[in-house]
């Protein structure tokens, strides 16, 4: 079937292939999707947990924050993480888009002081169909970015913060952009996502 007919087929189209995280949250492959808020790193470790590994993860060599394998144990053996630490953020961003391209890792995060720019995140989606195509899987990439995100041409945004109660930890998930679904709010408690709010406010 030529691609001229592909289009006029009253056949249903399947979804793009994608990584299916918890009840209505799915992240597309060979895309890359952006994650912020307080507990942006636990959401990612998530996510990554769910890929099979391995896992490359890019971040600043001097951050406070760099990840203790010690408390990522409950949610992902260390031993499936490939540490990568970048000088400066244009470091950071080179390496993801060169392990993309590879498709030697299911998933590659970076972890970013603030978002990048509109030219950078094309660069990124492009890398991961490229390692679609050359590698070994269907890249997936996921930047980290401190407070609200804003990183433009991402596939998805996430935002994650801390919603604890007595005697149980829990998170508030938000859907703050995805090009073909509304907002939505969700609680995550003890690894299982359930729903809190059916859409986010205002």
């Amino acid at each position: 079937m030529t691609p001229a007919s592909a289009l006029l087929s009253r056949r249903p189209h399947e979804p793009p292939p994608g990584l299916t995280l918890w009840r209505e949250i799915a992240l597309r492959l060979c895309r890359v999707h952006e994650i912020c808020g307080r507990t942006r790193r636990t959401l990612a470790l998530h996510v990554a947990a769910q890929t099979g590994g391995p896992v490359i993860w890019i971040s600043p060599r001097h951050s406070p924050d760099q990840l203790n394998p010690a408390g990522m144990v409950g949610l992902l053996s260390p031993g499936e993480v490939l540490f990568v630490a970048a000088d400066r953020p244009e470091d950071s961003l080179w390496s993801m888009e060169e392990a993309l391209r590879s498709g030697a890792a299911p998933i590659v995060v970076a972890d970013l002081a603030e978002p990048p720019g509109m030219t950078q995140v094309r660069r990124l989606h492009l890398a991961a169909e490229a390692g679609a195509g050359t590698g070994l899987c269907r890249p997936l990439g996921i930047l980290l970015t401190p407070g609200a995100g804003g990183a433009p041409g991402i596939e998805t945004r996430l935002g994650c913060d801390p919603a604890h109660a007595p005697g149980e930890q829990g998170w508030r998930v938000e859907r703050l952009r995805a090009r073909m679904l509304p907002p939505k709010v969700w609680r995550l408690a003890e690894g299982q996502l359930n729903p809190w709010s059916q859409t986010a406010p205002g």
